[in-house]
């Protein structure tokens, strides 16, 4: 039987190495200037890479315009080179490695009206993007998967230019590439519909595409739903199918996450969201369509009560099934819940709210100052996704508006 590994050991993902298993994971900070890194994003990810993780995660980073969900998300474009430069040199300046999330969202576009029927797996109604009047959509061709593949390969390029040292490629939440993965999108006919296997054959095509491209400076690791979390989506056991193709296409490893944006808020965050806070920050900025998609969302949820490691019971089904490495997320809020995931056999373990809460936070757990986060699990941290300032903890001061409205690079 091999040992367990300390959670601050080093750890060799693909061509690079972490100097522990600690890992900010990717969720939307809303600090972009139009769609380039703002200094509080800049300020964001340096603290939590100086508070001691291995790895810092830039969330939504999309591969096009047209593949935003919200008009406040980054776009990864050549004219944006110069400000995503700065942001993965304080990630490293703080010590720890740079992964930019590369995404599309496919139909899932909740605050932007497109010129066309937004792309997905399959046709029809688009109930994601109703309030923002993209009533329809269509499946992807051929010609659009070659598109799409080249986007996020052109993406991955772009972030290695910049200096970042990961590439994660989302798999889950309802973008484009879980709109291939989940039979609730999926109604396909031909060898990318029907069975598990054949769902995820295009986001498998497409991950090795990007491996190929970036494989030999980058680590590629995917972010991919180990549950749909509701009926008739998918499965844990379609999650293990997912896993197997990717580690086949070569991925280097794989984040555990799952639910849906849509279809199961708070099957992601493992417990409700926080309707007051939503109310809160809808009232002071303008309306916001994606916020009244995500609070309309919440208000259909079944009564969660968070509890620790709430994806643990899927994620053993998937670290039996496969070798690379494995990356546990999901209310992973004490040392106690780390030493866990080390035992199970988890590689890494990966976090968003408890550092949003504390950036110093694996420091903290390194010195013996703390054995569990301050973070409540109230999800208000959810809200201010939408919010002019970013994303905050509310149980800390409010951010520096004047901070998320200048660019990375400017002076």
């Amino acid at each position: 039987m091999s040992q367990v590994p300390s959670p601050f050991d080093p750890i060799k993902i693909g061509p690079i190495t972490l100097r522990n298993r600690f890992v900010r994971s990717g969720a939307n900070e809303a600090m972009t200037v139009d769609g380039a890194p703002s200094k509080a994003l800049v300020k964001h990810h340096g603290d939590v890479a100086a508070g001691g993780v291995g790895m810092t995660t830039v969330a939504y980073g999309a591969v096009s315009k047209v593949g935003r969900t919200l008009a406040n998300q980054l776009v990864l474009q050549k004219e944006n080179l110069p400000d995503l430069r700065v942001l993965a040199d304080a990630i490293h300046a703080g010590g720890a490695k740079a992964s930019m999330q590369i995404t599309h969202g496919g139909s899932f576009v909740t605050s932007l009206k497109l010129d066309q029927r937004a792309m997905s797996a399959s046709g029809g109604i688009n109930k994601a993007g109703l309030f923002a009047g993209n009533y329809l959509r269509r499946a992807m061709n051929e010609a659009d998967m070659r598109q799409v593949i080249q986007e996020f390969v052109q993406a991955a390029k772009l972030c290695r230019e910049a200096g970042f040292d990961v590439a994660e490629i989302h798999m889950g939440h309802g973008y484009l590439l879980n709109q291939f993965i989940s039979p609730l999108d999926n109604k396909r006919t031909d060898v990318y519909g029907g069975n598990a296997v054949n769902r995820v054959r295009f986001p498998a095509r497409l991950l090795a595409a990007v491996k190929d491209a970036v494989g030999k400076d980058m680590a590629v690791i995917a972010k991919i739903n180990v549950s749909d979390g509701v009926p008739k989506g998918a499965t844990a056991e379609d999650g293990v199918v997912t896993a197997r193709a990717l580690e086949q296409a070569g991925a280097d490893m794989l984040v555990l996450s799952g639910g849906r944006n849509v279809d199961s808020p708070w099957y992601i965050f493992g417990g409700n969201l926080n309707q007051k806070a939503m109310e809160e920050v809808m009232a002071q900025k303008k309306f916001s369509l994606g916020a009244m998609a995500f609070k309309l969302a919440g208000l259909g949820a079944p009564k969660i009560d968070f509890h620790e490691m709430y994806f643990l019971e899927h994620s053993r089904k998937i670290r039996a099934a496969v070798r690379l490495p494995l990356a546990f997320l999901g209310g992973v809020h004490s040392m106690a819940s780390v030493e866990k995931a080390m035992a199970e056999g988890f590689d890494c373990v990966v976090m968003a709210r408890p550092l949003i809460h504390d950036p110093d936070l694996v420091n903290k757990f390194r010195s013996g100052a703390l054995t569990r986060s301050g973070c409540t699990a109230c999800n208000s941290c959810v809200a201010y996704i939408y919010h002019p300032a970013g994303v905050r903890c509310v149980l800390n001061p409010p951010n520096d508006l004047l901070l998320n409205q200048r660019r990375a690079s400017e002076q």
